[in-house]
């Protein structure tokens, strides 16, 4: 993990035009616990730390807060089996918390993220507290530091709340783990919360945390932010450190930022973004960083933007068009904003070229026995003893545990021996990826646009149990590493949510923002779910 720059100068933010000091947070008008109740549940991040700057709230009241809801929503209560989708507690955070209110009172504000909860999929790296995968395998797996998107969020002053459950060894999309079990979609919990980053995704829309972090290969941020009515990006591949993430596949695996808004994404942006010598992608995003993605966000973005509607993945079949309606409306709403659409016709030769370059299959026993061999990291013996060489976890050994569940564990049995097996089939899908970049390229060139538009899923969250559809649509952004942001569209006539997706070209997130803010700004389709309503 690479060093981390703590900031310490004072931020002035909207909200300080209150009578108090914004940089200290001296105690103004204090709020009382039934408008924090509130506030946990309807605000976004940004919000929330114009009311830390204010002295309105603390972040012990914050933590507390959201504490209380995962008390009341995590396990099964009323009718409703519970969310499900804490993985651990952050025993520190109350005092975490603590810390960052004094540094706040005596005038330190580290930035925009001081003192905000957050929630961290259990992929990602924690000095502190295991790191599981979502796995009884790695239950007592302990790594010698944070992953370095962790360390920049903590350096920026934002508290862990809880670390996340995650679709085991993020091979699936469903959000069900040996160790953390099955998390339900808050909207309506008979229904799966998408995947892998299912627990933050469900965690962040149930008002356990003020926003979140999770790892995308194809998807894992965007299906569910999409169905669970929140912001999610995929970063270009390079923008953010991959350093301490549990990998399943290197050149697809990204992790970003989930939240409940457009300018929380541009706060966390501005925290974790940039270059990190253990993590050599990062080098592309030297000079291509803007000094704030928040001068992104422009209420009239859309309106100078020309957008192709990428017909593609806007599919007829009965269970896609509540989807396929709410991203044609979308379209419609940003031509309103002032954005020229463009309606593309199909593109066989490229959709084929991203649908013959996923890797990750090919990649992932060698990528995750070099994480799991990382220095540092501590281990149960026997774990490791159980398969060749005896002194270091392996996936051999995880599948030879047995302690998985089942649906992985087959996943996984069918990986192994493939990094080292017989790679022609594995260099011929790495040079259908150079084609289907090389094509993406042109179409947005040739068409002079600014982005892609396209439903984040086809289909709205499936019942627990049954098959999920309409997921074909993650490897356009995976398998090119191009940036793609999923923002709100609706809900479907059951009630669940729709994302909406805007696809852009290399480390043109800036772009991406102010589109997403001003379709955001002029729609407002975000509602919080009613299973967890704010506590009395």
């Amino acid at each position: 993990m690479a060093g981390s720059i703590v900031l310490t100068a004072p931020v002035a933010t909207a909200g300080a035009a209150t009578g108090n000091d914004a940089a200290t947070g001296a105690p103004g008008d204090q709020a009382t616990s039934t408008d924090i109740a509130k506030w946990v549940v309807e605000m976004d991040a940004t919000k929330l730390r114009d009311l830390l700057a204010s002295g309105k709230v603390t972040s012990v009241r914050l933590i507390k807060a959201y504490q209380a809801r995962i008390d009341a929503y995590e396990e099964a209560y009323a009718d409703q089996p519970g969310v499900n989708a804490v993985i651990r507690r952050d025993p520190t955070a109350i005092a975490d918390a603590a810390r960052l209110d004094a540094e706040r009172r005596r005038g330190r504000v580290r930035g925009p993220l001081h003192g905000i909860p957050i929630l961290i999929k259990d992929n990602f790296d924690t000095g502190d507290l295991p790191t599981t995968s979502g796995s009884v395998a790695l239950r007592r797996w302990r790594t010698a530091d944070d992953a370095e998107q962790v360390a920049r969020l903590r350096a920026a002053g934002a508290i862990i709340v809880a670390k996340t459950n995650m679709h085991e060894f993020a091979s699936g999309i469903e959000t069900i783990s040996s160790l953390g079990g099955q998390t339900r979609n808050p909207y309506d919990q008979t229904r799966n919360p998408g995947g892998s980053s299912g627990g933050t995704g469900a965690g962040i829309a149930a008002g356990f945390g003020a926003a979140g972090l999770g790892s995308d290969t194809c998807g894992s941020i965007r299906n569910p932010a999409a169905h669970n009515s929140l912001v999610g990006l995929r970063p270009s591949q390079g923008l953010s450190s991959r350093d301490g993430i549990a990998p399943l596949s290197d050149t697809q695996d990204v992790g970003g930022p989930m939240a409940k808004s457009v300018s929380d994404i541009a706060l966390i942006l501005d925290a974790t973004a940039g270059y990190d010598p253990d993590d050599p992608s990062t080098k592309a995003s030297i000079g291509r960083i803007p000094r704030t993605y928040t001068a992104a966000l422009d209420d009239a973005a859309l309106g100078n933007a020309r957008i192709g509607v990428f017909t593609d993945y806007l599919s007829t079949s009965e269970p896609a068009q509540a989807a396929t309606a709410l991203v044609r409306a979308a379209a419609r709403d940003m031509a309103s904003q002032g954005a020229t659409i463009v309606e593309l016709p199909s593109q066989p030769a490229l959709t084929a070229a991203v649908d013959g370059s996923t890797v990750f299959p090919d990649e992932t026993e060698r990528d995750l026995n070099r994480y799991l061999a990382a220095p540092g990291s501590r281990f149960p013996r026997s774990l490791a003893r159980l398969e060749p060489p005896a002194d270091i976890v392996t996936l051999h050994d995880i599948v030879t545990s047995g302690q998985v569940t089942p649906t992985v564990l087959q996943r996984l049995k069918d990986r192994l021996g493939t990094s080292t097996g017989p790679q022609d089939a594995y260099h011929q899908r790495l040079a259908r990826r150079v084609e289907a970049q090389r094509l993406l390229h042109k179409l947005l060139k040739s068409r002079d646009l600014d982005a892609l538009v396209y439903p984040a899923v086809s289909q709205q969250a499936a019942p627990i149990g049954q098959p999920q559809g309409g997921l074909r649509i993650c490897a356009l952004a995976a398998n090119t590493g191009f940036p793609a942001l999923t923002v709100p569209a609706g809900f479907t006539p059951d009630g669940m949510p729709v994302g909406v997706e805007l696809l852009g070209r290399p480390f043109s997130e800036p772009t991406l923002l102010g589109l997403g803010f001003d379709y955001e700004s002029a729609t407002q389709h975000r509602r919080p779910p009613s299973s967890t309503p704010p506590l009395n």
